[in-house]
C-alpha cells in the first residue's frame, strides 16, 4: 500500500514537472498562432524561428557567451581552487565564505552592482559587458564545484610524483588534473546553464540592441509571445534531454566496467 502511494505520489510530481513543458511542445507543432484551440501539425514556426534573425542573434549571443564565460570561469576558477589550497586552513575558510556571498546574493543585487561599476567607469555596455558579468557571477559555482576535489590524497600523490623525478608540470597533467577533471567539468556544465538560463544581470549589463534568449522573451512578452518561441524553447529541451540520456548511459557503462574489474 505504501508503495502504491509512493508511486502515485511521484507521478503526480512528474506531471507537475513536466506537463507545462509537454504542452509547450505540442503547441509548437500548432498550425494556429492561438494557445486555445489545436488545428492541425505544422512545422511553420520551426521555419519562422530560423529565418528570424532577431532570434537567430539572440541564440549567437546567448549560447556564445555562455560558453565563452564558462570556459573563462573555469579556467580561473579552478587557478583559485589550486591557489587556495596553498594556503593555511583559515585563510581558506574566509575566501570560501566571500566565494559564497554571491551565491546567496540576489541576482537583482548583483545586476545592479555591475551595471553602476560600469557607469562609473564609463563602459559602454554591449556584448563584451555581458561576458565579463556572465564570468564573473559563474567564477564561485566553478570554485565551488572544484573544491571538494582537491584532498590529502591528490596532495600527496603529487608530491609522490614529484620525489620519483616528475616535473611540476607533468605531475600537475597526470595526476592533479585527472583528480580534479569530475569537478572541473561540472562547474563547467554548471556555469554554462547558469548563464543560459540568466535574465536579470544580462537585462541590466546589456547594451541598446542586444539580446539574449531571456531578454528577447520579456520583450516579447509585451506585445505577445510568437509560437517560434515555443519551438526554441523545444529545442533547447530536447538537446539537454538528448545530452542527459547520453551522459547516464556513459555512466552507466563506466560504473559497470568499473564493477567487473572489481569483482575480478
Amino acid at each position: 500500500m505504501k508503495k502504491t502511494f509512493g508511486n502515485i505520489y511521484i507521478l503526480i510530481i512528474m506531471l507537475f514537472l513536466y506537463l507545462p513543458i509537454m504542452a509547450l511542445i505540442v503547441l509548437s507543432f500548432n498550425e494556429a498562432k492561438s494557445m486555445a484551440v489545436f488545428t492541425g501539425f505544422s512545422l511553420k514556426w520551426y521555419d519562422e524561428l530560423f529565418n528570424s534573425d532577431l532570434m537567430i542573434s539572440a541564440m549567437f549571443n546567448t549560447f556564445t557567451i555562455a560558453i565563452v564565460s564558462a570556459l573563462i570561469a573555469t579556467v580561473v576558477g579552478t587557478m583559485a581552487v589550486i591557489g587556495m589550497n596553498a594556503m593555511k586552513k583559515k585563510s581558506q575558510n574566509a575566501l570560501m565564505g566571500f566565494n559564497n556571498i554571491p551565491l546567496l546574493n540576489a541576482d537583482i543585487v548583483t545586476g545592479i552592482s555591475l551595471m553602476l561599476f560600469m557607469l562609473i567607469l564609463q563602459i559602454p555596455r554591449g556584448y563584451g559587458t555581458i561576458l565579463f558579468s556572465h564570468t564573473t557571477f559563474c567564477i564561485p559555482y566553478v570554485i565551488l564545484s572544484v573544491k571538494p576535489r582537491v584532498n590529502k590524497r591528490t596532495e600527496s600523490l603529487y608530491e609522490a610524483a614529484l620525489d620519483l623525478g616528475a616535473t611540476g608540470r607533468y605531475a600537475f597533467r597526470k595526476i592533479v588534473f585527472p583528480e580534479l577533471w569530475p569537478g572541473i567539468f561540472s562547474g563547467f556544465l554548471l556555469s554554462f546553464t547558469m548563464s543560459v538560463d540568466d535574465f536579470i544581470i544580462t537585462y541590466f549589463t546589456r547594451g541598446a540592441g542586444i539580446n539574449t534568449i531571456s531578454t528577447l522573451i520579456y520583450s516579447q512578452v509585451k506585445v505577445g509571445i510568437r509560437p517560434s518561441l515555443f519551438a526554441l524553447s523545444t529545442i533547447i529541451f530536447v538537446a539537454a534531454l538528448v545530452v542527459l540520456v547520453i551522459i547516464n548511459i556513459r555512466q552507466s557503462k563506466t560504473d559497470k566496467r568499473n564493477k567487473m574489474v572489481f569483482n575480478l
